[in-house]
């Protein structure tokens, strides 16, 4: 398994819950200092700058892992210039590296409102259409994957029950239930080739997921 963005704040609470049961977590951060904070959780860090690094490096850092998640993104405070390189650019060189690594499984972090035609031409809306154009690239990609379109996103502590579907409506979500919602999709036959939207609600992850259709 390998989690790219693998030292934000979404990843470092995936990596334990996945490795809680039994996976081997390969986490790409693109500062090697951030290798002990990883550790921690229990994954192995593989310094990887998915902006500078080639396809062919990325795809020799996911070599032996059977899927990959995309929990990175240019982040708080960046300009649409990285939107374009990071949250765009990033997300489709792993998918291009998934597909020379014969990685078939790869889930997206998205965000709510994502939309490859989205107008505009301030910074959140440059991230939007970066964001949507990432989805649109994967969901043609021929790859099993699973676009997961989270709510803002919030510090609070997980509670284990959300609101999923192809259309919430906006609301917040704790990070360790995305998290939780990422680690079920992960072993879910049936989000495969799924988009949906996940915001704070009152079904239990494991029914809210066996619910999607």
């Amino acid at each position: 398994m390998a989690i790219a963005g693998g030292h934000g704040q979404v990843a470092l609470a995936l990596t334990p819950r996945l490795v809680a049961r039994g996976d081997e977590v390969v986490s790409l951060v693109r500062d090697p200092d951030h290798g002990a904070d990883v550790r921690r959780v229990g994954g192995e860090p593989v310094a990887c700058d998915l902006e500078a690094a080639t396809d062919a490096q990325v795809a020799e850092a996911l070599g032996g892992c059977q899927a990959v998640v995309f929990a990175a993104g240019a982040g708080a405070g960046s300009g649409a210039k990285r939107k374009e390189t990071m949250d765009y650019g990033g997300a489709v060189k792993l998918i291009s590296a998934a597909q020379a690594a014969g990685v078939r499984r790869y889930v997206m972090v998205s965000a709510m409102a994502a939309d490859a035609d989205h107008p505009g031409e301030g910074t959140f809306d440059v991230y939007l259409r970066a964001k949507g154009r990432a989805d649109a690239e994967l969901a043609a990609s021929g790859l099993d994957y699973t676009i997961v379109r989270p709510g803002r996103l919030t510090d609070d502590p997980g509670t284990g029950r959300v609101s999923i579907a192809k259309r919430t409506g906006r609301a917040e979500v704790p990070r360790e239930d995305v998290a939780e919602v990422l680690a079920a999709v992960l072993v879910a036959p049936n989000t495969v080739g799924q988009t949906f939207e996940m915001v704070s609600g009152e079904t239990s992850v494991e029914e809210a997921i066996r619910g999607l259709q």
